[in-house]
């Protein structure tokens, strides 16, 4: 094998006291390019992950000795961004729940199907970029990154707080994209945590919720005498974030008329107050966010092109909470901390298995805000220490999906192949109705669940049935 392949091989730890079953998968592995250590038990593994270099451990949960959920919650403090897949011959919703609560990414069940088990690792290994590095090596910032206490700790939450990391050492302008209630907001305070200008201010600023008539005055500042009102000088936001950073949360409602100075200060760091004769200098970080497309919007122009490059120096994209459901667990149990002495005489002191269960499997296109709400309210209705499945409140069973008789329509002088080519028309907006429903009109999120993109979608609800 030349040096390279050596380089980017990646050594998978096979953990089961089974002999036969870890030289039948370290064959499997070998063949796929991957470099096999064997461990017969979980003393035997915590050794080798302190002198191996180790990229995703294959975890047997039924061994003499230390068992598989013990050595997963030992492995998990050695190292939290280390890929674990948990082996089992048992299949259980609540041992998989409690896997997940320690860290585990994965879980899979013998007998194994190779092309399965191949596709679970190369998925796994895509999004841990520095699972298997040392603390020193890490990118600057990712190590010790505020988004691991805030959102947790899944491969797609280290790889977002690689790019956080990564990007907060520059003076690049950010643009963060994401649905509601992913934590855009997160985002932009660990890029500035993390940057040069983390000893100025931050400020947050929402574009939506500013008056059209009041943007300009509002960012860039106003002299006295500059309107009717305007009784003093007063800097806008930008000034105000000086030598900090600048959060443009939803940049996309801003109005075409206010988008072209942005640029132009985005671009020369010099704002100019309304009624100024003299423009100031500013220095600050700029990051925007937008729960919607800036890119669809700037092909349909509703969004300055030149602006859009401008904010997207570097871009950000923020995961849904559908596609890091291991960080559920975790964010189930800091929100019930953080709410239950406020919010009942009571003590709730945990989360069922079977109601974390019920959390991992639901859809939650609210993202996090829902998650959280959900506790919230099912810390207050609990009237055990323990929070069953029965206080979860998440309208999984209210909508139900549309009745399998396809919508009338009159045949008329139609052929066959006209009159299906018109039902199925007629059902495709019926289900599309229905989804939309569901996600209470968010579009982004029922193009996810009906697996087409946000274009085709929208050329479908902007075209006759």
């Amino acid at each position: 094998m030349n040096t390279a392949a050596k380089l980017t091989q990646k050594n998978i730890l096979v953990v089961d006291d089974d002999e036969d079953f870890r030289w039948a998968i370290t064959n499997v592995l070998t063949q796929a390019n991957y470099k096999v250590i064997q461990a017969s038990d979980g003393d035997m593994a915590l050794g080798c992950l302190q002198t191996e270099r180790t990229d995703l451990v294959l975890l047997d949960q039924k061994m003499p000795g230390k068992g598989g959920m013990d050595v997963a919650e030992a492995l998990n403090k050695l190292n939290p961004s280390l890929p674990i897949i948990m082996i089992t011959a048992y299949s259980e919703i609540k041992t998989a729940v409690k896997a997940i609560k320690l860290g585990v990414l994965d879980y899979l069940t013998k007998p194994i199907n190779n092309n399965d088990l191949l596709f679970v690792i190369e998925s796994a290994l895509k999004h841990a970029p520095f699972e298997s590095m040392g603390e020193d090596s890490c990118p600057c910032g990712a190590a010790d990154s505020p988004l691991f206490k805030e959102m947790g700790r899944s491969p797609v939450i280290s790889r977002l707080a690689w790019k956080v990391g990564k990007v907060a050492q520059s003076d690049l302008t950010v643009l963060v994209e994401g649905e509601s209630g992913v934590g855009k907001e997160l985002v932009a305070r660990a890029i500035h945590a993390l940057s040069p200008f983390n000893k100025g201010p931050f400020i947050a600023v929402n574009c939506g919720a500013i008056p059209e008539a009041l943007i300009e005055s509002e960012l860039f500042g106003y002299m006295k005498g500059a309107f009717t009102g305007a009784q003093e000088n007063k800097p806008g936001f930008f000034e105000l974030a000086q030598n900090g950073t600048l959060f443009l949360d939803e940049v996309g409602c801003l109005p075409y008329t206010a988008q072209q100075k942005l640029l132009r200060v985005i671009q020369d760091r010099r704002v100019l107050r309304l009624g100024a004769r003299k423009s100031q200098d500013v220095n600050i970080r700029i990051i925007a966010a937008t729960n919607q497309s800036l890119a669809t919007d700037q092909e349909n122009e509703k969004f300055r092109s030149d602006l859009y490059y401008r904010l997207k120096e570097f871009y950000i994209r923020v995961p849904t909470l559908y596609e890091r459901k291991e960080d559920i667990p975790f964010l189930a149990q800091k929100f019930l901390k953080e709410n239950r002495n406020r919010l009942t005489h009571q003590t709730v002191t945990a989360i069922s298995d079977d109601a974390m269960a019920t959390l991992v499997a639901h859809d939650w296109p609210g993202n996090v805000r829902e998650l959280k709400n959900v506790i919230r309210q099912a810390i207050l209705v609990c009237e055990k220490s323990v929070v069953g499945a029965e206080c979860l409140d998440l309208d999984t069973q209210k909508k139900e999906t549309p009745a399998t008789s396809l919508p009338a329509f009159d045949l008329g002088d139609q052929s066959l192949t006209q009159a299906v080519r018109q039902a199925s028309r007629l059902w495709e907006s019926e289900v599309i109705r229905s989804t939309l429903e569901k996600t209470q009109g968010n579009k982004r999120e029922a193009a996810r669940l009906l697996k087409i993109d946000y274009k085709t979608l929208y050329r479908k609800l902007n075209s006759d049935p």
